[in-house]
């Protein structure tokens, strides 16, 4: 099989990471529909919110698996969140990633963010967001972006001790939207184009 028109992407072993536990980053939103309303207050003064989340790609014998976070043991995210008014996407993602998983008191990294996986839309304030904007909507309220970042061989993550970073095999997160949500089920889908190499 040819895979000259798939990028390639290397992956490695999970086991060549460490873990570390910095200090604890509470949600600003203690609940989806609290989450909705702080979108819809700011929404009035500043507009639509962009965020953007970082997908970040291991392997663990030989099969992809995707490092989320877990939150009080029944939320999954993937590391990002809103950028402020402005800010650049690449940069606004570094800063985030940064905050979520750079160990303390060390200089920020500087994370190789590539390719744009996805872009969601949140078409009005209510928890469903879709891959397109639907015809009757000119107006979205949220669009997130969905990157790509490549990891180096070895790398030093903190993860604040209130939450979980769990590595989930794509087998695990394929057509399992009741678990995981919409988004992250169709990561496998994303990443299929990719042609992953196992160092």
């Amino acid at each position: 099989m040819s895979t000259a028109r798939q990028p390639t992407v290397t992956l490695h072993p999970l086991s060549s990471y460490t873990f570390g536990v910095k200090e604890s980053q509470p949600e600003e939103d203690p609940s989806v529909a609290a989450r909705l309303l702080r979108l819809q207050a700011e929404h009035a003064t500043q507009g639509m919110r962009t965020t953007v989340e970082g997908v970040l790609v291991v392997h663990e014998h030989g099969h992809p698996h995707v490092l989320m976070l877990q939150i009080a043991n029944t939320f999954f995210k993937l590391p990002g969140e809103a950028l402020k008014p402005g800010e650049d996407e690449i940069d606004g993602l570094k800063r985030r990633l940064n905050h979520k998983l750079a160990p303390p008191g060390g200089a920020p990294v500087d994370w190789e963010v590539g390719e744009l996986l996805a872009v969601w839309w949140r078409p009005n304030f209510e928890t469903f967001m879709y891959p397109y904007i639907p015809a009757h909507i000119t107006k979205p309220k949220e669009m997130k972006k969905v990157y790509l970042v490549h990891l180096p061989d070895k790398k030093l993550l903190s993860v604040p001790k209130n939450m979980k970073l769990l590595a989930v095999p794509l087998f695990e997160l394929y057509d399992n939207a009741a678990r995981y949500g919409p988004q992250l089920a169709a990561l496998p889908h994303l990443l299929s184009r990719f042609n992953f190499v196992y160092e």
